[in-house]
């Protein structure tokens, strides 16, 4: 069964005739009447009952005509929707996601919806490696990734950005505003050389070198409106997650360090945010970096001030070439809420 002899014997039907409905299709007579009698054999039911007159449907006929009707419809319908997938207003897209500050990523989905409101998303929360490996592989059409600079095989199109924060003891002096700032209180370190010896960070004066007792008291660097700068927090230990936990992010903060000319002692790895900012608070003075997510913490005995000239870049992952069309209306969509 094919779908034009369907369309024929719906035309013949609405039409009263072969040649009427030959007119209607704009093609021969003959060929109409071929389609139909081949669509009766194989259905082998006659559609209509034939005189020299006048053409008229069978009981086969009226019974069948609804149904040739729906299926042509469906045909119809299905054409639509092909349409409308090309043109990436309908379909399904398959998103690995991320975190975001301020339920960005499902803000991202609301401003999708509105632009292509028969587009389904299903989101995917899974471990970097393997949200890489599905968009490689076809599983996923893109993947928001954080802080990753390079992915063979993938293009990777940056959708935002977001600031980074120092979180320290609340006592250490460059947890105080910046107007503030002057001498070093005994037991908090200001910045120091990278190579400054672990005994130079404790701060009580007989763990100091004897020439630094009788110097003046070192002084807060100034200028810090913009906030704390790797520079300064070079004599504090630095909780870093492991970098197996999360490469892309161990590597920028590692790389922000070398570049700063500093290489901070590394103290207890970083864990979840909430255990490592409490840590903090009551452990020895120590400091950690993070990026926001779901607002800024407020934990007991710990400040959180932005770390000044760097950022986190998340970008979208995406096979190379021309994006899909609703790979496109993602982007616009992520760049609405950006």
């Amino acid at each position: 069964m094919e779908l034009r002899q369907l369309a024929y014997f719906v035309a013949v039907a609405e039409e009263g005739g072969f040649g009427r409905a030959a007119e209607r299709l704009s093609i021969v007579q003959s060929a109409v009447s071929q389609q139909v009698r081949r669509l009766e054999r194989e259905l082998g039911v006659s559609l209509f009952t034939r005189t020299t007159r006048r053409v008229h449907l069978s009981g086969a006929g009226e019974r069948l005509l609804p149904e040739a009707r729906a299926v042509l419809a469906a045909a119809h319908h299905a054409r639509q929707v092909a349409a409308d997938v090309r043109a990436g207003s309908d379909g399904v897209l398959r998103l690995g996601i991320v975190q975001g500050p301020g339920d960005r990523v499902y803000r991202t989905l609301g401003a999708l919806a509105e632009v292509a409101p028969r587009l389904q998303v299903r989101p995917r929360r899974l471990p970097l490696p393997d949200r890489l490996a599905a968009v490689r592989s076809g599983e996923l059409d893109a993947a928001l990734v954080r802080a990753l600079t390079d992915a063979p095989g993938l293009e990777l199109l940056p959708v935002w950005t977001d600031p980074l924060y120092v979180a320290l003891p609340a006592e250490h002096p460059l947890a105080r505003p910046a107007e503030t700032w002057s001498e070093e209180p005994a037991g908090y370190p200001l910045a120091r050389p990278a190579g400054a010896r672990a005994e130079e960070s404790v701060g009580h004066p007989s763990a100091r070198p004897a020439a630094a007792q009788v110097e003046e008291p070192t002084r807060l660097p100034s200028a810090r409106s913009a906030g704390l700068r790797i520079e300064d927090l070079a004599g504090l230990p630095l909780r870093l997650a492991p970098r197996e936990d999360n490469p892309p992010f161990h590597d920028l903060i590692i790389g922000a360090c070398r570049a700063a000319g500093v290489g901070p002692p590394l103290g207890p790895p970083f864990t979840t945010l909430q255990e490592t900012l409490t840590d903090i608070g009551v452990a020895a003075p120590s400091w950690t970096v993070f990026y926001e997510v779901a607002g800024l913490p407020d934990v007991p005995r710990v400040a959180v001030r932005p770390l000044a000239g760097h950022s986190v870049t998340t970008s979208l992952a995406v096979l190379p070439g021309v994006p899909a069309p609703a790979v496109r209306h993602l982007l616009h969509a992520l760049a609405r809420v950006a």
